[in-house]
């Protein structure tokens, strides 16, 4: 045997986990409240302790130890950028795919009200682009004094027009700023360039936020770097799309994260039109992309998520997901706005398990649209054309579902068909007839570390633990023989983007 711990300090709850590397088998895991506030060694060893009951493993008997941290909120940062959809836009794409929540973002000159609402946003990091490389120099010359003049004292990340980076520097530096240098994230209009700034961004986690986190004791601990939990689900993410050296991977994946706080949406495949004669348009998508909604944790954000879907739309979604309890017992505004206030509530009736399932699945689905992209019939010169804008999923062939509704929920397989195509959302690209997976164990983030010393022990562990769905537990439709199965006239009331997508649908 090999055992191997590893650990996610999150926000609210520290988790630990055995794993055995060498056979792939789960030891055991358990969690305790994270005490960030006090030393997060407090939490992490009365978990320790419990899963010691389980077994029997004393700490200094694990082969090797691994750690991630969404603790005190994770890896806030704010970027700024000159155009909104063009170098903000690469900027956001750059801070999410570290494993950030981007918390503010900000484009073109920075005003003085700006600047405190930066000042208020308390970041760890602070994302500076703008530019393509021999491009606009004003924008970010302006934005670092800016910068420089303020009270914020987090890290700077320079990562705009190369050719006045130097410049930059000395403006921060003048003003007394810690800062770093990476290469642009975007170097040209459809150029996307965010590796380097990754790389940065993970040196300043690990040099400057697990230290003011009060993590640094629990690196010592742990014998090496904490990586923040968002990027070990983007690492699990890519490791089961794309396979590892020994072991074949699972295809294109969306991975769809469901938190108290937050949705995390993390997809992995290839962007392509929709059929040969769309147009793309706004910046190219990259295989691995990464989302994060913060208004729509189903406990933090219950009365926003019944704000955006309608208290009557989310009776709706309980009335189809669980036909068999009463769907007037409940009121919705009532209740999320309990639940907002009581966020550590667990349901306690039939009608409470099965409307925490179906504020998911409108949470979800929400989630996945904005993560998705979209083609549209537009008026152009040449005439109307289909105009595809973002990331292409209609062949993703595989969703899996994480968080704790699918670890504790009732029936939390029939939240997975939200992350799919929709005749009452037609323009949005979402996966059409996938196969599904929950990750009941809560095995996704230690899969995401394991695999960076262990990819073939990973991805194997992975496949095992990983619980398949069959489509007619979950009740998902299948889009093409759903359209089979009705007249040309029920769809005469769908626009035009709906039935020019037919033929890829497979009718």
């Amino acid at each position: 045997m090999k055992p191997i711990l590893l650990i996610d300090f999150g926000s609210t709850y520290t988790k630990v986990t055995a794993i055995d590397i060498e056979n792939g088998v789960l030891l055991g895991s358990s969690q305790d409240s994270t005490t960030i506030e006090d030393d997060v060694r407090i939490g992490m060893n009365k978990a320790l302790d419990k899963l010691y009951q389980q077994t029997g493993i004393a700490v200094e008997d694990y082969y090797d130890k691994y750690a991630c941290s969404s603790a005190a909120g994770g890896l806030n940062m704010v970027s700024i950028g000159l155009v909104p959809s063009l170098t903000l836009e690469a900027a956001k794409r750059a801070a999410l795919g570290a494993g950030a929540k981007v918390v503010g973002g900000f484009g073109f000159e920075l005003s003085k009200g700006e600047i405190r609402q930066i000042e208020e946003r308390n970041c760890d990091i602070i994302m500076l682009a703008g530019g393509t490389n021999g491009g606009n120099k004003a924008t970010i010359l302006h934005n670092a004094q800016m910068l420089a003049n303020s009270s914020i004292d987090c890290p700077v990340l320079v990562c705009g027009n190369v050719s006045v980076q130097d410049d930059v520097a000395e403006i921060l530096e003048a003003g007394g700023k810690q800062y770093y240098l990476a290469d642009n994230v975007l170097p040209e209009v459809s150029q996307v360039c965010v590796e380097p700034a990754q790389e940065v961004i993970r040196q300043i986690f690990v040099k400057h936020i697990t230290k003011a986190k009060g993590l640094e004791h629990a690196a010592e601990f742990i014998g090496r770097d904490i990586i923040p939990t968002p990027k070990a689900s983007l690492n699990a993410a890519t490791l089961l799309a794309e396979g590892s050296r020994h072991e074949t991977g699972l295809g294109s994946v969306l991975v769809l994260e469901i938190g108290g706080a937050t949705i995390n949406v993390h997809s992995v495949c290839e962007n392509k039109p929709v059929n040969p004669n769309t147009v793309m348009r706004g910046l190219p998508e990259g295989k691995i992309k990464r989302t994060v909604e913060g208004d729509l944790g189903i406990r933090w954000n219950s009365d926003t998520i019944c704000d955006l879907v309608t208290p009557e739309g989310i009776r709706d979604n309980l009335r189809r997901l669980a036909p068999e309890v009463d769907a007037e017992a409940i009121d919705p505004a009532e209740y999320t706005a309990f639940m907002r206030q009581n966020t550590s509530y667990k349901p306690q009736t039939d009608e409470e398990w099965a409307f925490d399932v179906a504020l998911a699945y409108s949470a979800a689905s929400v989630a996945v649209r904005r993560h998705a992209g979209t083609a549209k019939m537009e008026a152009m010169a040449m005439g109307e054309v289909e105009v595809q804008r973002g990331k292409n999923l209609t062949e993703v062939p595989t969703v899996i579902g994480v968080g704790g509704i699918f670890r504790y929920g009732r029936r939390p397989e029939r939240v997975l068909p939200a992350a799919t195509y929709s005749l009452r959302n037609p323009e949005s690209l979402r996966p059409t007839n996938p196969s599904f997976y929950m990750d009941k164990n809560y095995i996704l983030y230690a899969v995401g570390l394991l695999s960076q010393d262990y990819p073939d022990e990973a991805l194997r562990f992975a496949k095992k633990y990983l619980v398949p769905v069959s489509r007619q537990e979950t009740g998902a439709v299948d889009v093409a023989e759903y359209v089979h199965k009705q007249s040309v006239d029920q769809f005469q009331d769908l626009n035009a983007h709906a039935a020019c997508h037919m033929g890829s649908f497979g009718c």
